[in-house]
């Protein structure tokens, strides 16, 4: 189950469970769109893979047991600022590769 992480881990927007603006991995490393598609190039700087749109979780259980109200999003901020200089190097190795061939 995804934990809903509630911020950006580079700029530490709030995310909060209902937006569309929140990015993942496949690692759930979770960031806000405009640090994901604009600085950070579709590149998570802590594994090298691509992010998607995080999903929706509902706000009220509709089937019982797998709701917000039952399986609440975590409230643990992983604010670590990316090292851009860094990340710069791990885009430049991958030459341009999308996702699905990392």
């Amino acid at each position: 189950m995804l934990e809903l992480r509630p911020s950006c881990e580079h700029c530490n927007t709030p995310l909060p469970p209902a937006s569309t603006e929140a990015r993942i991995c496949s690692f759930e490393c979770t960031f806000c769109a405009a640090c994901a598609e604009g600085l950070l190039q579709n590149v998570c700087p802590n594994c090298g893979g691509g992010f998607t749109p995080r999903p929706i979780r509902p706000a009220r259980d509709w089937v019982p047991g797998v709701g917000l109200a039952t399986r609440p999003a975590s409230t643990e901020v992983r604010h670590r600022p990316v090292d851009l200089a860094a990340h710069a190097a791990l885009v430049a190795a991958q030459h341009g590769l999308p996702p699905e061939q990392r």
